[in-house]
């Protein structure tokens, strides 16, 4: 399919390039091979990302930078740690930008982990112990999938790279990690953070 076959303008290839944050001859190419719909192009960008962020995912990531956000007034602040593998790349604007909305991210949704993984064992077994307790005298089958549905969502309430995006809330924060890998070349880790809130603990 050419480009006018997909029937696609300009003004969708800017669309999808907001969206994306991708370049224009991958946005092109995303917008042709989905006939040019632009929600389709976005999961075509989103899988080619995808796939080249489980490439990268073995490299190391020993560089990148702690990005720090202090929200209007200094009443809440956030410290996160985002490595990629070189210096330069750390010092690149389109990298600033993505660590910067990862810190408005952990300021505005404050999540507790990174990941699920990072959750501890004990913590987790006693989540289960109570969602458990709550579908008591279901089949076994419901319980389990009860069960999946309301771990996954409290995945999505304190694990970082499971929530939704607070600019894109089509989007989880661990897409934006994967479009941003994709984008800049690199292995991209979320490492740490810490978020402070005046009165809090």
């Amino acid at each position: 399919m050419t480009t006018k076959e997909a029937k696609f303008n300009s003004a969708d290839l800017t669309k999808l390039r907001e969206l994306t944050g991708a370049g224009m001859m991958d946005c092109k190419a995303a917008l042709v091979e989905a006939g040019g719909d632009v929600k389709a192009a976005q999961d075509v960008i989103r899988k080619k990302g995808l796939d080249i962020a489980k490439k990268k995912s073995t490299r190391e990531a020993r560089e990148g930078q702690i990005i720090s956000y202090i929200h209007s007034g200094g009443k809440l602040g956030v410290l996160v740690e985002i490595n990629c593998e070189s210096d330069f790349v750390a010092k690149n604007e389109t990298f600033q930008t993505f660590a910067r909305d990862i810190a408005m991210q952990i300021a505005a949704a404050h999540p507790l982990y990174v990941s699920a993984a990072e959750i501890p064992a004990a913590e987790m077994e006693k989540e289960k112990a109570v969602f458990l307790e709550q579908v008591k005298g279901k089949p076994e089958a419901v319980q389990q999938k009860i069960l999946e549905g309301k771990l996954t969502k409290r995945y999505e309430e304190i694990c970082l790279l499971n929530q939704k995006f607070i600019k894109d809330d089509t989007r989880t924060v661990q897409d934006i990690v994967t479009e941003a890998i994709a984008r800049i070349g690199e292995n991209i880790i979320v490492r740490r953070f810490v978020r402070f809130e005046v009165g809090g603990n």
